[in-house]
């Protein structure tokens, strides 16, 4: 998707009010496509750079205005970018960025549903009679799409009236991007510039809950009643495209915050044309928006650990079927609310805290759900899948009783977290496509047959009696068979087999006695900044990069804890963010040489073919060495010095940091350096070897550990 670029002029850079468009240093920075220490250098370096207009001492605004003349003047910017131009209206805007991406989503609805309207509207003389007729066409157009309830509120002349240049270019991006595309682009911004503001759901919990609720049959009516940014209910709206013919559907959400309810509603309606959007703005616990409301499916990600969720006020509300839940027991009183808005059939998918499952406090209320077959599955995700990241989070799969309900109850218990982890998994992300797979597989399976074939540490069903004891603990892994001991005895003979050819190779890369009487070498050093300059080298510092934003295969990343740890490429890139472009990763090559920066070890890596071509990850910086000049070898055994690693060290409060630039090595001949390399080369492979038969030592005791305690292995 390209950018656009409109005429600088006094109009688009300032409201009605006169007051102009601010920008902060890090807006300059994306204007000027630098980093935010180049803004700082600018200002320390240029007298006549802009004069601060706003803001504060440590955090100052500039005039978007000057900004961009001062950056044309200087050869660094040619016309600032149309979707740049209307972030940083938004940012600046005198109401703030949330108020004012609510009016920039009320005007994209407005251009997307009746464009005619719109480009009559475009032709306004003056500003003053645009933002005067403005109200009363966004407020039709909101209520034709959003009821007349919707939360999109305060479109009022005076709230519009400093509005006038962004209405305008947010007009100009609709024509250039198309209203959905630019609303995500906006909303994705606001939403990333605010981490601490929202707690978002992931794209693939997303979709695997949707996925749940779709097994049971196609979704026509499905509500979220804590909906935060929408992510739930869009899901649910592309499943439901995805495999109906057309079938209409009406998304229900509600959220206590009016402000983002707002933006989820515009999203939801500009994303969604065909979908009838009911988003409200209330306490759903205090305030049901939606009391009458029976649905297919309610899919639910919940805020945990909340005491103040009404349990003075709610004690004798009619959704606790179940039993009143404790104060501390909020996720519990959320899983009622949702089976009281169900149809008789229907399907809730609850995102859960794992301690949902066994906290005492709520054991009579989870009895009762298996008790009357309310509660049909719990599943188990790997830690990562959803915030709070290092948590393995629930997912509860609930059915309203009724219609074909069976007479003795059964619940599925699904742990994803060992198949998470397998080839496709890194350290920093699980397996999602496997996650995926084992949950829905396994779902459908007990859905359709009211039981499951039982796989050891993945899936079970279990009658709901049995689980009718003291505690009522319904975490996946107390009820799942462990899988068989490192894969049963066959397998811990190959672990045996690979342990001992493995020690007799450590044994014959044994390095050979050192020399004693050798003293220390006198040889002229330099340093790599040095070489650096001269050009022998090439230094690259890991991060940022982001995977492709056109679906292609993203690289893995080389991580600092792979290189510490002798291992393959376990990170993942982020995603592009919708507020950007995606950022070119650094791509390792065969003979590169990685070292951490970080942690105060001495390590230097050689990479060889298998890791040529991941991406360079954080904290790890590269040395690309001319092959003319430098042997890798060489390079990387010289780095790892102890002294000459002490003596580039740096020391903050809590951590040790390595200037990699300050590390020295000897100035000697190519075939002298080629002489170093090859016995650097055989420590490593040495080092590589133990490390391998420590491994396979710890894999083997354990499985024995395991097969003994399970049976699997007898003791003679």
């Amino acid at each position: 998707m390209g950018v656009s670029q409109v005429p600088h002029n006094a109009s688009a850079d300032q409201g009605a009010d006169g007051r102009p468009t601010e920008v902060t240093a890090a807006g300059i920075a994306r204007l000027a496509g630098v980093g935010r220490a180049a803004v700082s250098n600018w200002r320390r370096r240029h007298a006549d750079f802009p004069k601060p207009v706003g803001g504060t001492e440590t955090s100052p605004a500039f005039a978007l205005r000057d900004i961009e003349q001062w950056l044309r003047d200087q050869g660094k910017l040619a016309e600032v970018p149309l979707r740049e131009r209307v972030w940083q209206q938004l940012v600046g805007h005198p109401a703030g960025a949330a108020a004012a991406l609510r009016q920039a989503g009320a005007v994209l609805l407005l251009a997307h549903d009746r464009p005619a309207a719109w480009q009559q509207l475009r032709g306004a003389a003056d500003d003053t009679e645009l933002t005067g007729v403005l109200p009363a066409m966004l407020d039709s157009v909101l209520v034709a799409r959003l009821g007349p309830g919707h939360p999109v509120r305060g479109l009022t002349r005076e709230a519009l009236a400093p509005s006038a240049a962004l209405v305008r270019s947010t007009g100009e991006l609709a024509v250039l991007d198309g209203a959905p595309e630019a609303y995500a682009f906006l909303l994705g911004r606001h939403l990333d510039a605010n981490p601490r503001q929202y707690t978002l759901t992931p794209p693939g919990p997303a979709a695997l809950m949707a996925e749940l609720a779709a097994v049971a049959g196609p979704l026509a009516t499905v509500l979220d009643p804590a909906c935060g940014a929408g992510a739930l209910l869009a899901a649910a709206r592309e499943r439901t495209a995805d495999e109906t013919d057309g079938t209409a559907v009406t998304l229900h959400g509600q959220e206590s915050d009016p402000d983002l309810a707002a933006l989820t509603a515009l999203r939801l309606a500009l994303s969604a044309p065909a979908a009838e959007v009911r988003v409200r703005a209330a306490d759903t616990l205090r305030a049901d928006a939606f009391p009458e409301l029976t649905a297919d499916a309610v899919l639910v990600h919940p805020p945990f650990n909340e005491r103040n969720w009404g349990h003075d006020e709610l004690a004798y509300d009619a959704r606790w079927e179940y039993g009143f839940p404790a104060r501390t027991e909020s996720e519990l009183a959320w899983v009622q609310h949702a089976l009281a808005r169900l149809r008789e059939g229907g399907t809730a998918v609850v995102l859960m805290p794992p301690a949902a499952a066994s906290r005492r406090s709520g054991r009579r209320i989870r009895a009762d759900l298996l008790r009357r077959g309310a509660l049909r599955a719990v599943i188990a995700l790997p830690a990562g899948a959803a915030p709070p990241n290092g948590v393995p989070l629930h997912l509860w799969v609930l059915r309203k009783p009724g219609g074909t309900t069976p007479p003795t109850p059964q619940l599925l218990v699904v742990d994803t977290a060992g198949p998470a982890t397998g080839p496709a998994a890194g350290r920093d992300r699980p397996d999602w496509q496997t996650v995926r797979d084992t949950a829905v597989e396994a779902w459908r399976a007990f859905d359709r047959d009211g039981g499951i074939e039982e796989r050891p540490g993945v899936r079970r069903s279990l009658a709901a009696i049995d689980l009718l004891d003291d505690d009522v603990d319904l975490a996946p892994a107390r009820h799942l068979p462990p899988p068989a001991a490192a894969g049963g005895p066959a397998a811990l003979a190959e672990v045996h087999d690979r342990l001992t050819a493995t020690l007799v190779r450590t044994t014959q890369l044994t390095p050979r006695p050192a020399d004693a009487d050798a003293g220390p070498a006198r040889w002229p050093l330099t340093t790599v900044g040095e070489l650096a300059r001269s050009g022998a080298l090439v230094l690259r510092t890991g991060g940022p990069g982001t995977a492709p934003a056109d679906g292609a295969d993203a690289p893995p990343v080389l991580t600092d804890h792979d290189v510490i740890a002798g291992g393959a490429p376990s990170g993942a890139l982020p995603e592009t963010p919708a507020s950007g472009p995606a950022e070119e990763p650094v791509l390792i090559r065969e003979g590169d040489v990685v070292v951490p920066v970080l942690g105060g070890g001495t390590i230097a890596r050689v990479v060889d073919a298998a890791t040529a071509g991941a991406a360079l990850g954080r904290n790890l910086t590269l040395l690309r060495p001319d092959p003319a000049a430098l042997d890798p070898w060489f390079l990387a055994g010289f780095l790892r010095g102890t002294a000459n690693n002490r003596q580039a060290s740096s020391y903050a409060s809590t951590a040790t940091r390595l200037d990699v630039r300050r590390l020295q090595l000897p100035r000697l001949p190519l075939a002298e350096q080629r002489r170093y390399g090859s016995r650097f080369s055989d420590l490593a492979a040495f080092e590589s070897t133990l490390r391998q038969a420590t491994r396979l030592g710890e894999q083997l005791v354990q499985g024995l550990y395991d097969g003994l305690t399970d049976g699997s292995v007898r003791p003679d």
